[in-house]
């Protein structure tokens, strides 16, 4: 394969800095070429291997190391340990200003930018016409850059890469900072690029534009490459743990209520299509797949009780519920003071990502609430779609 950019165990550490005698030790280290002794460690250990004509998204949280990461591979920064290759014309947009002089014009800016991409006068000449329109910001292009908004450096800086046409186009979250018709003229640039047989790079917090304009993902978490492969299980698996860290710490409860307790929950568990208990506290599923369930409640007085099923979001967003008593449904007696819910939720369409399986207990009038327990899954599949569930839908 045309490998266009490849990084072999990238490490990244930085000296600590914060006392008289950490800045002398750093100080020293650099003199003599010797790697810090103490620091923080951005990077470690990344392997990467770029081909042409790849598109790959670079996922996760603020601090995980992904600037960096992008840092080292245009060569802003050396890696502390590891090895990278570069091959190929490279084009990268990663701080706002980066490549302009604030003195200078937008027009001049152009064309030290251009001479620096390696495009001739004679090729600049040529192709300004069309960077002034991409960029479209009228007599400004006359005007110093200090005076610009960030929108428009972004516009200044996007134009003159589309007119540079790189093997490999490496973009941050700058994108993210021009308006939105702004933002959809890039995108569909970018997707035209390619088409082309273009490569990119992308770090963004829109999972949607990663699942969007890439084929590959990986998640950087701590500095260190937590998961790698298809965009839509990485970005899944990505939200589904966004999503665990906002919620709200709760127990998974696994067992009832102390003996004498009313109408306590004895068994809720996710069930196969044979009918057979889920073993698994996690368990997945495809998405438009059944989802069966059954929730077992003891009754002190041996009176049916009411059950109750919920779908909840990883974040405690409710989904969907239902209950057994507006519904008129009896429960199936299994032994004495024992009472069986069974539930099948068919062709559930529910989005790719993690939830929640709930069941409560509330007494034969359905009026109050005595127990509860919950069960984890997962829904997997490839959607861009939004929400939780998928509606049926025509156009036209």
């Amino acid at each position: 394969m045309d490998s266009l950019v490849r990084l072999e165990q990238v490490s990244k550490i930085y000296p600590r800095v914060h006392k008289s005698r950490e800045r002398l030790q750093a100080f020293v280290s650099l003199l003599v070429g010797r790697e810090p002794s103490q620091g923080v460690v951005v990077l470690r250990d990344i392997n990467l291997d770029i081909v042409r004509g790849q598109s790959l998204g670079i996922i996760g949280e603020n601090g995980a190391g992904k600037s960096t990461l992008l840092k080292v591979l245009t060569g802003v920064i050396q890696p502390t340990h590891g090895q990278v290759e570069t091959r190929g014309t490279v084009a990268a947009m990663l701080e706002l200003s980066a490549g302009f002089q604030s003195d200078f014009s937008g027009l001049d800016n152009i064309r030290m930018k251009a001479s620096l991409m390696g495009l001739s006068d004679i090729e600049l000449d040529e192709r300004l016409g069309d960077i002034l329109a991409f960029a479209d910001i009228g007599d400004y292009i006359y005007e110093p850059v200090k005076h610009y908004s960030s929108g428009m450096v972004v516009r200044l800086g996007f134009a003159v890469i589309t007119a540079c046409r790189p093997d490999l186009l490496i973009t941050d979250e700058v994108l993210s900072v021009g308006d939105e018709s702004f933002q959809k003229k890039c995108i569909r640039w970018i997707e035209q690029f390619l088409q082309d047989g273009g490569t990119l790079l992308l770090v963004s917090h829109s999972m949607y534009v990663v699942q969007k304009l890439c084929q590959k993902a990986i998640w950087i978490h701590a500095g260190e490459v937590r998961q790698s492969g298809d965009v839509f299980a990485v970005t899944q698996a990505y939200l589904a743990w966004h999503e665990k860290l906002r919620a709200e710490e709760r127990e998974v409860r696994t067992h009832g209520r102390e003996d004498g307790a009313f109408y306590r929950i004895e068994q809720l568990a996710l069930t196969a299509a044979d009918g057979s208990d889920g073993t698994e506290l996690t368990t997945e599923y495809a998405m438009g797949a059944d989802i069966s369930a059954e929730l077992v409640i003891y009754s002190p007085d041996d009176r049916p009780p009411v059950g109750v099923f919920g779908v909840v979001r990883a974040d405690g967003t409710p989904v969907y519920g239902v209950d057994s008593d507006q519904e008129k449904v009896t429960p199936e007696r299994i032994k004495r003071q024992y009472y069986r819910f069974a539930i099948c939720f068919g062709n559930m369409d529910l989005l790719p990502g993690s939830y929640s399986l709930r069941g409560f207990s509330m007494d034969p009038e359905g009026i109050r609430l005595f127990d509860s327990r919950e069960v984890a899954f997962k829904v997997t599949g490839e959607s861009r779609e939004l929400g939780f569930v998928r509606l049926s839908h025509t156009w036209g």
